[in-house]
């Protein structure tokens, strides 16, 4: 209490706070307003609940597919822009690599490539995406799409798609630069947060309303499974807090270098997070298994509607065929899934934290890890750390991402997939929320130190 106390006397705090929820009230209107000359039907907001990779999109687009609306990319396309330039300035384009150290104008030079890129990756992505939900039959364009009028509809539908995109990309910028947290992560996590209301009050109805009038035993037996619905709720949120939180220290020293202190050392730790990839490892696996819908949908309808195509659905299961004219299922798009998490969790780490980078860096500022000699073999004693700590961190993602489906496909909550908890959305939420309590903390001491001051 004494910290909200505190919040609401900094004016910055609540300003930042009031400016925030403004321009997520714009985006909110905004996700209201369905793309003119399209119509949804109800298996559109059935697939949100589905947990299949349109379920992803929506997701990252802070809840706008749900009614295709004019922000239904959402932030996704600057994000997969992101990673890609990101990934490029790797030593993989020596321009980009060269730009990556040239300080804030490097840095400005590599956000304008990520906007034009992100241009790009939001069209082809736009159409991807209303071809293959017109194909499930999840929207219908009201507009004309006969003889030459087809190229102009889509032309139209997609130009409109990429403002909103744009648009959602720069009041991001506006939240990061004058609100609270990373624009971008506010805008996810408000769609995330929008969600849970929902679900606890459906489980309510399903467990608690739903047995009113059918005697006490049954009112008392759904008001314990919903007790037992929000307590796992809170165990599998506790546990993400735990994962997100959960750091390997490895201790690092320095010697001092003047006067009395030359032969002392300055002890410290070298913090290496479980989960160091957050959750792209995710968005890159569900982008993945996308891809092939989306390109058989730039070929043409049936191949878009290819029965080989479910391989990569990881929320239904795959009927194989057996012997005597028997079928058997399979998971495949679940598997594939979570090898792609565990594999892309590796590869991110990886890049960001260069073992070999920081053991120079270690000799050049005289640092070492105590036991450790320098050079190569601290390069391989940090390599070593930060597999062991990544493989961990792997399972984790990988055992949330997949707890909402598995729990879907084992039919545990019925045909209401909604219920089902866990997954991205929850490493999400808990990930913004730690980072804006830090941000939170940080403008306090900011105005503590700040009172200090004034008064010596």
């Amino acid at each position: 209490m004494k910290k909200f106390a505190s919040i609401f006397k900094n004016k910055e705090i609540v300003g930042r706070i009031f400016f925030t929820i403004m321009i997520l009230f714009v985006i909110r209107i905004g996700a209201a307003i369905t793309v003119p000359g399209v119509s949804t039907s109800s298996q559109l907001s059935d697939a949100m609940n589905s947990g299949n990779a349109i379920a992803m999109m929506n997701l990252l687009g802070g809840g706008a597919l749900s009614n295709f609306s004019v922000f239904a990319l959402g932030v996704s396309p600057y994000i997969t822009a992101q990673i890609i330039v990101e990934l490029l300035s790797k030593d993989v384009l020596p321009a980009l690599t060269e730009l990556s150290k040239q300080g804030q104008y490097g840095r400005k030079k590599i956000e304008m490539a990520t906007r034009y890129l992100t241009l790009l990756l939001g069209a082809v992505q736009a159409y991807g995406i209303i071809m293959t939900m017109q194909n499930s039959s999840y929207i219908t364009l009201t507009l004309s799409t006969s003889g030459g009028n087809a190229f102009w509809t889509y032309l139209y539908i997609i130009t409109v798609l990429l403002a909103g995109a744009m648009l959602t990309m720069w009041l991001g910028d506006q939240i990061t630069e004058k609100g609270l947290g990373n624009g971008i992560s506010i805008i996810i996590f408000a769609g995330c947060v929008r969600s849970l209301p929902i679900q606890i009050s459906t489980a309510w109805t399903k467990w608690v309303t739903a047995n009113i009038g059918h005697g006490d035993t049954a009112i008392i037996r759904g008001s314990f499974q919903f007790a037992l619905y929000i307590l796992a709720l809170v165990a599998i949120t506790a546990g993400v807090v735990f994962f997100e939180i959960a750091r390997r220290k490895i201790p690092v020293q320095s010697a001092g270098k003047s006067g009395a202190t030359s032969s002392m050392a300055r002890a410290s730790f070298l913090p290496i997070k479980v989960n160091s990839a957050g959750v792209i490892p995710v968005i890159f696996a569900s982008s993945i298994l996308m891809a092939p819908s989306v390109i058989a949908s730039f070929i043409s309808s049936d191949a878009a509607n290819a029965k080989w195509l479910q391989i990569f659905n990881y929320s239904s299961m795959y009927t194989m065929p057996w012997f005597n004219d028997e079928t058997w299922q399979m998971p495949w798009g679940l598997i594939i899934y979570l090898i792609l998490i565990v594999a892309f969790s590796f590869f991110y780490s990886e890049m960001q934290i260069d073992p070999e980078q920081m053991a120079d860096n270690f000799q050049k500022n005289g640092s070492y890890i105590p036991g450790v000699r320098p050079g190569k073999e601290t390069e391989r004693y940090v390599t070593k750390v930060l597999n062991r700590v990544t493989c961990i961190g792997a399972l984790a993602l990988m055992l949330i991402s997949a707890l909402p489906i598995i729990l879907t496909l084992t039919g545990v909550f019925g045909e209401d997939s909604s219920l089902a908890i866990g997954g991205t959305g929850m490493i999400i939420i808990v990930g913004v929320a730690i980072e804006l309590n830090s941000q939170i903390d940080g403008l306090l001491a900011g105005k503590s130190f700040d009172e200090v001051q004034g008064g010596m």
